[in-house]
């Protein structure tokens, strides 16, 4: 959520950048509501301060034998019209708050304007493989290997669905522990939040309430209020302090956690984008910080660079990019993906996507810092990284890792979870 003090001070500026992702925006109903609503509160204030002095004095007036019923009178007139203004002040106030709800974070100075076609490629890893004409897709060489079974995903789940069997079990397992022992290693903290979250939780993460369609909501008859299936472990880990003021000197807190991810999105929204490249279920290692302001721009340098190691620690071409303000969430100032190389695709995938929110999510959910110098509590900053999806890795370690007979070569970085397995078979 916006500041409505930047907004009301600077209208012109957060409107300019607004519009790097937005069509149109126009503050002037917002500033005229929060025009009333002062003025409301100062009303308020004063029939008060009115009534409680005037209060004070009835007492006195009847223990010196005056008739206080006109004054008394008076003041429940007065107590009348605050209530009429306090009403009047809550409707002012929801307006404001659903206004404000809906606008999206305010891009950072250097994130470029328009969508996905201004993104910009930062850096580039290694060379495209150089594959022959023998070269199959992610879908045969997965089915041949026997590693995914999509008939029977489909069968159990329905559309969007597949399901991991022996090596390709093995494979995803291997990914997720060559991940978690990364992080471990980095000083993060482990963290296994529950699958099912509340309300609170996807407001905070700027899920809810616009994009509240995008995720599987759950019905119950025992539970009171809105749960969710989690799209992304950063919907949990973005409320682990949740209305809470973190000591200065416990800043950064870093931590990550596993989850499946549930997402509506699925199926070929084109038709090579079939096998595992859009699902309704997949795994994901995600990582997450909590900063103070000044420090959230190196934390976000951090996270990418952790990003791309465990990617080239795979030894798999891919690429950087800095996304254009209407290609990132929502919720992100600034976002830069980890792309790699699809060959049958012919085309770059994310497999992560590291985010700087600034204040825009601890606004939401309330998360703040006390400044051990001015005593002071603040937004702190909050930054997310997948620290790695693996359903778009897997296909591009087949796919990259292919040889001529239809086997694929293991990155030499998950063998010892492979039961140092070096090369994937086809099954006969």
């Amino acid at each position: 959520m916006l500041d409505l003090n930047l907004i009301r001070e600077n209208p012109e500026s957060v409107k300019q950048a607004l519009l790097k992702r937005m069509d149109t925006v126009d503050f002037d109903t917002l500033l005229r509501w929060d025009r009333k609503r002062r003025e409301r509160i100062a009303e308020i204030g004063k029939l008060r301060e009115k009534r409680n002095k005037v209060s004070a004095q009835i007492p006195q007036m009847k223990k010196a034998g005056q008739d206080t019923t006109r004054v008394q009178n008076e003041m429940k007139s007065v107590s009348g019209t605050i209530k009429t203004l306090e009403t009047d002040l809550l409707e002012v106030e929801r307006k404001i708050k659903t206004f404000l709800e809906a606008l999206p974070n305010i891009p950072a100075d250097d994130v470029p304007p328009g969508d996905k076609e201004n993104n910009e490629v930062i850096r580039v890893w290694d060379e495209k493989p150089n594959l022959g004409d023998w070269a199959k897709d992610h879908v045969e060489l997965v089915t041949s290997l026997r590693l995914i079974d999509y008939e029977r995903g489909v069968k159990m789940g329905g559309t969007g669905f597949w399901l991991y069997r022996g090596s390709g079990a093995r494979l995803e397992w291997a990914l997720l522990n060559y991940f978690i022992e990364d992080h471990l290693k980095d000083g993060y903290e482990f963290i296994l939040p529950p699958h099912i979250l509340t309300y609170p939780c996807g407001y905070t993460a700027g899920q809810f309430p616009k994009f509240g369609d995008d995720v599987f909501h759950l019905k119950s008859e025992h539970e009171k209020g809105v749960q969710f299936l989690l799209p992304t472990a950063e919907t949990a880990l973005i409320n682990f302090h949740r209305d809470e003021i973190i000591p200065e000197e416990a800043l950064p807190r870093k931590y990550f956690a596993y989850t499946p991810c549930y997402r509506k999105e699925a199926g070929s929204y084109r038709t090579q984008e079939r096998g595992m490249i859009r699902g309704h279920q997949f795994n994901k290692v995600e990582i997450f910080q909590f900063t103070r302001p000044e420090d959230s721009e190196a934390a976000l340098e951090e996270l990418i660079a952790k990003a791309e190691r465990l990617v080239q620690g795979l030894n798999l071409h891919h690429r950087v990019s800095k996304l254009a303000a209407r290609d990132a969430s929502a919720a992100m100032a600034k976002t830069y993906d980890i792309e790699v190389w699809i060959p049958s695709m012919d085309e770059y995938k994310e497999v992560s996507s590291a985010s700087n929110a600034h204040s825009y999510q601890a606004r939401r959910g309330s998360i703040r810092f006390k400044r051990t110098e001015t005593g002071k509590n603040e937004f702190v900053h909050t930054l997310n990284a997948s620290g790695l999806a693996t359903s778009r890795l897997i296909p591009a370690i087949v796919e990259q890792g292919q040889q001529a007979n239809g086997s694929v070569i293991i990155p030499e970085a998950l063998r010892p979870y492979m039961g140092g397995c070096e090369i994937l078979e086809p099954k006969k």
